[in-house]
């Protein structure tokens, strides 16, 4: 390892960039072998490289340089292409050089793989091929000795940002301007002070007995020297606060970097695993320029490299594969990054074989994560969304769906910390994008600041819909938890405190629990929930700080910010908060309230209790529904068949045939599937609710917290 530590600084920024230019030069080597000027460039790089390793005695380095440089200059003087073998002898050279830079500035302890030295051709004997010959990458190259064990992947870090020199002079013109302010500011203390000494000797002017008119006219001066000082730190608080906003804007901007930073590791990647799955692919990039912070690019690096593996192993078809499905033998994937104002879009797209909906159902099935009629009334983008769910990411899940599922909720929850979205979108035989949608920086975030049992929590903006004040009888239970309608749709809705585990340090007076409380309805995704609230404080643009080694990752947090009354605020992760509450209970579902029919709905009551069973038939005929009663499971089982009903409200706890077993008979059938079944019982814990979910009830209602209107909502809700 280069022992000092400057020069070892230097030669890792200078020998990063020449191999990477080296890099994407042999890579469109390869398509265009006979591009002279291409080979004059590539031969200067490779001198500069054999030159820095002289000069620090790097003799490994020199030698793997002087190898290449001789290549390229056999190839340049000789003025004919080097073939697709002497390419790829160049590439496993330079991968050579790499290992041993990263031993030279201690970034691995693991020695280079020996790469042996091939003497360059002399130019009557190259070997050469016609310049209009397409480069086909079919044949795997096999190294000359076999490859030492991987050394572990490094975390990619940018540790080296190339600023303009302009930014770096506007930012001393602020740093000056910054320092004229602070004399001013140390003026209007000087000026403090002598106001206070004026206000002593008025003091001692008015103990001493001194004339009313001599008083006024102190008064007077000294109204006339606190106006001047107020102007003063006016003007000096309004320019502090101009400098600041330039400063934080100019380091900022220091801090965005052009996507191309990220993008020029991914060619040599797809080459590679084009090369060795024997098939053609292409990669286009768009969008090189976009910029976004530092930060961004280093989290979102890994992601990327995940979705191009799957697209070139899993997506991309063969050469043979595509011309029979009338498709070019080589395979596109594109790379495409876009702005806007306050985000940039990341898009992966592949013109391949797609995602496969009824492989998807089948492999769903399998692995037991939906029943088949919870499938069959899913719709095609719902179905495509099963790939982001944390289980689909099994090999045999790989395998039946062309690979879209390996590690993608990996991805998804990359994406997410990064307070992104991913979405997807497939068309059998076409092709797959995966899009993300990050922030530019994460740096700041604008959030809605809310107060509950006398707390401060933020909220980012970005996924607040709307705020609301509800009224208590608005909400209803729906599936065990509070519910909300709005615009037709049913949403969870809970109280902050609860979602985070919180005790309310006093009980709200009566008068309190009967107002109207607020209601902050989020989305995340298609997902929409809301959080019960005491009070809105405020919207603000925030520094985000992120959590400390000790509190890397706790569940609900983004992150915390300091307030202008110096209170530390915890910032909220929305995606957490949707997870909490889908653990709690279940995720807010679509219910849209239909008309009201003719004639009167039927209903099947299964109750082995006569007092509750009548009770329950009288409120429900009441309402105007026909009911049906059966005194247990079997029989209201026997009685589904005679005639079409609407809903079944049943009892869990019964002779011959539980509620439970009933709903789980009920969702066995297929003519049922859609049949609304409502459990209304004694059984209130969440392990009870949590059974009455698997079996396929669409409601739980709590015996020991019945309402009937409860009850009557949930049935115009549902049927």
């Amino acid at each position: 390892m280069i022992e000092d530590r400057e020069l070892r600084e230097l030669f890792k920024i200078e020998s990063g960039e020449r191999m990477q230019r080296l890099d994407d030069g042999l890579l469109q080597l390869e398509k265009t072998p006979a591009d002279q000027p291409l080979l004059e460039d590539l031969f200067r790089e490779a001198h500069s490289l054999k030159g820095a390793a002289r000069m620090l005695g790097l003799s490994e380095i020199q030698s793997l340089a002087h190898q290449l440089e001789d290549t390229l200059g056999a190839a340049r003087k000789g003025g004919v292409a080097p073939q697709a073998d002497a390419v790829a002898e160049m590439n496993r050279t330079l991968a050579a050089i790499r290992r041993s830079t990263q031993l030279a500035i201690g970034q691995t302890a693991q020695a280079p793989t020996a790469v042996p030295v091939v003497e360059s051709k002399p130019a009557t004997r190259p070997r050469v091929k016609p310049a209009s010959a397409p480069v086909t990458p079919t044949t795997p190259v096999t190294p000359a000795t076999p490859p030492a064990a991987a050394p572990k992947a490094e975390t990619f870090r940018i540790e080296t940002i190339h600023v303009d020199p302009r930014k770096l002079d506007a930012l001393l013109t602020q740093a000056g301007e910054l320092t004229v302010t602070k004399l001013r500011i140390a003026r209007r203390l000087a000026e403090m002070v002598e106001l206070l000494d004026y206000c002593e000797d008025s003091e001692r002017a008015l103990r001493a007995g001194q004339a009313g008119r001599q008083i006024a006219q102190r008064l007077e001066s000294l109204r006339a020297m606190l106006n001047q000082l107020r102007g003063g730190a006016y003007e000096d608080s309004a320019r502090l606060d101009f400098i600041a906003d330039k400063l934080e804007g100019g380091i900022r901007g220091m801090r965005l970097l052009p996507m191309s930073t990220l993008f020029g590791l991914f060619p040599r990647l797809v080459h590679e695993l084009a090369r060795e799955q024997h098939k053609e692919v292409e990669l286009v990039v768009e969008g090189e320029d976009t910029v976004a912070d530092k930060h961004v690019l280093e989290e979102i690096k890994d992601p990327l490299m995940h979705m191009l593996r799957n697209a070139v192993g899993h997506g991309i078809e063969t050469p043979e594969q595509r011309e029979q499905a009338g498709k070019p033998r080589a395979g596109t994937i594109r790379v495409k990054a876009s702005q806007t104002p306050d985000s940039i879009v990341i898009e992966v797209s592949d013109d391949g074989c797609g995602l496969d909906l009824e492989e998807i159902k089948r492999s769903a099935l399998k692995h037991g994560m939906y029943r088949e009629d919870d499938l069959a009334g899913m719709s095609a983008a719902q179905v495509q969304s099963l790939i982001l769910v944390s289980g689909f990411s099994t090999t045999n899940f790989v395998t039946d769906v062309s690979g879209r599922g390996v590690g993608l909720d990996v991805v998804r929850n990359n994406v997410e910390h990064l307070k992104g979205v991913l979405q997807i979108e497939s068309v059998p035989g076409k092709g797959l994008t995966l899009r993300a949608q990050l922030p530019v920086t994460l740096a700041t975030v604008r959030v809605l600041i809310v107060a509950a049992n006398g707390h401060r929590y933020a909220l980012p903006v970005e996924h607040v819909e709307f705020s609301r004040k509800v009224q208590p009888g608005a909400l209803y239970t729906l599936e065990g938890r509070q519910t909300l309608t709005l615009d037709g749709q049913a949403i969870s809705v809970v109280s902050l405190l609860e979602l985070l585990d919180v005790a309310r340090a006093a009980p709200k007076s009566p008068r309190g629990a009967q107002s109207a409380a607020i209601c902050v309805v989020l989305t995340v995704g298609v997902e929409r929930f809301g959080l019960m609230v005491d009070e809105l404080c405020d919207e603000l643009e925030v520094v985000l700080k992120p959590q400390g080694r000790l509190l890397k990752r706790v569940r609900n947090v983004a992150g915390a910010t300091i307030l202008e009354t110096g209170e530390v605020c915890i910032v909220l992760n929305p995606h957490d908060l949707l997870k909490t509450l889908l653990k709690k209970s279940v995720a807010a579902i679509p219910v849209t309230t239909d008309e009201a029919a003719p004639k009167k709905k039927l209903l099947l009551l299964a109750e082995d209790s006569i007092t509750t069973r009548t009770q329950e038939k009288r409120i429900l005929e009441g309402a105007g529904y026909e009911v049906v009663t059966a005194v247990d499971g079997m029989e209201a089982y026997t009685k589904l068949g005679t005639r079409p009903f609407d809903a079944v409200v049943t009892d869990i706890l019964m002779p011959n045939m539980t509620g439970l077993a009933l709903t789980e008979k009920i969702r066995a059938d297929r003519k049922y599937a859609d049949l609304p079944v409502i459990l209304v019982t004694s059984l209130a814990s969440e392990e009870d609710q949590r059974r009455g979910l698997e079996v396929g009830a669409n409601a739980y209602i709590a015996k020991p917290s019945f309402d009937q209107q409860v009850l009557l909502d949930c049935l115009a809700r549902l049927i």
